[in-house]
């Protein structure tokens, strides 16, 4: 049975289509994503937390859901427009349906929405504040709802994904890891599970000499989600340990690790997400194609005069996708090597900090 559901945008723009999921209203900033899979990764990856979330491809929940796919504890993105909802999946792995895995986590969906003219008005206009109701609302009260909501870089998202205790993972191994958790996917953590070093996943908040109370051999600054100039504790962390042991970001770790070295950092007009970004490697040449997930960037300009360096860059639009300590072992990369989803093209970059790890 039709049930109407509504997307106000910040600009006045009200879109109508099907409500599936759950029913409710939630706001968030409305952004695209060009990956032809990966729903449920991308649904699940912390860095989405704030933001509601429209896959450019076309058909959404062809191949169901299984917890196997997820990157979190569960669905971190507000809300998800789609222009097809498949009802009937076919996976050998497919545990429920799309709807019926957004009605598990209480977030709102709408169907029936011309994906391809809003990812234009927002590659146009930039990313937008929105309002999606899968409930009745009257739309200027759903328009009041887009348009007075926090910016995005207003609202504290890391606190809201990241671990409030040490979590603990394969204590036997010889080399140990502690990830500050931003926003941590679980493909990172197995990425370096999988290469036999234990992993001790912390609070973003905690303090320096409490990080090193548990004897790690390297520092893994996380994805997440929001403005990287929010999370002071964590650049504070590198701030005072990059002196002492390799560091190593991934996403918004690399513009933690860019602030903590006087670099600055801007809001990019709507972000690079999707499984399909070209990086080139400054040195070598060699281009990999990438998954990313980030709304902020480095700006290139202020890196001048650092003790960092731009490595890798982004070739739709220059922006930087890694750089590196001149002197110390610090590094990091805008992208996901992890993918989760995305291509593999750069899962080696584990294999260089943990031999980095090794050598210091």
């Amino acid at each position: 049975m039709f049930k109407e559901a509504k997307l106000a945008l910040e600009d006045g723009t009200i879109l109508r289509g099907e409500a599936f999921g759950f029913e409710t209203v939630t706001t968030g900033e409305v952004v695209f994503a060009t990956g032809m899979t990966g729903y449920v990764e991308s649904l699940t990856d912390p860095s989405y937390k704030g933001q509601i979330l429209m896959p450019t491809y076309p058909l959404q929940g062809n191949y169901g859901v299984s917890e196997e796919w997820y990157q979190s504890d569960g669905i971190k993105a507000e809300g998800l427009i789609v222009r097809e909802e498949c009802r009937a999946p076919s996976h050998e792995l497919s545990q429920k349906t799309l709807s019926e895995f957004l009605e598990e986590y209480r977030i709102p969906g709408i169907s029936g929405i011309d994906t391809r003219a809003l990812t234009i008005k927002i590659r146009d206009k930039g990313a937008m504040k929105g309002a999606l109701a899968t409930e009745e609302i009257d739309d200027e009260e759903l328009l009041e709802l887009a348009v007075n909501q926090p910016d995005i870089t207003e609202i504290d998202l890391v606190d809201k994904v990241c671990v409030k205790e040490p979590v603990f993972m394969n204590e036997d191994a010889g080399r140990r890891v502690v990830i500050v958790d931003c926003g941590i996917k679980r493909n990172s953590i197995n990425a370096l599970l999988r290469r036999d070093v234990g992993v001790v996943i912390v609070p973003y908040t905690m303090e320096p000499e409490e990080i090193m109370d548990h004897d790690p051999d390297a520092l893994l600054i996380s994805s997440g989600p929001g403005d990287p100039t929010r999370v002071r504790e964590a650049i504070e962390a590198v701030k005072r340990l990059s002196s002492r042991l390799p560091v190593f970001g991934i996403c918004l770790g690399q513009q933690i690790i860019s602030l903590a070295f006087g670099a600055r950092i801007y809001k990019m007009k709507f972000g690079h997400r999707g499984v399909n970004q070209p990086v080139k490697d400054l040195r070598t040449g060699e281009v990999s194609i990438t998954s990313q997930n980030h709304g902020f960037t480095v700006d290139p300009s202020s890196v001048e005069g650092t003790d960092i360096e731009i490595t890798q860059m982004n070739l739709n639009d220059k922006t930087p996708e890694a750089i590196e300590h001149r002197e110390l072992p610090v590094f990091s990369v805008q992208y996901h090597p992890e993918a989760g989803p995305g291509p593999h093209d750069t899962d080696s970059i584990f294999d260089r900090f943990v031999n980095v790890m090794k050598e210091y």
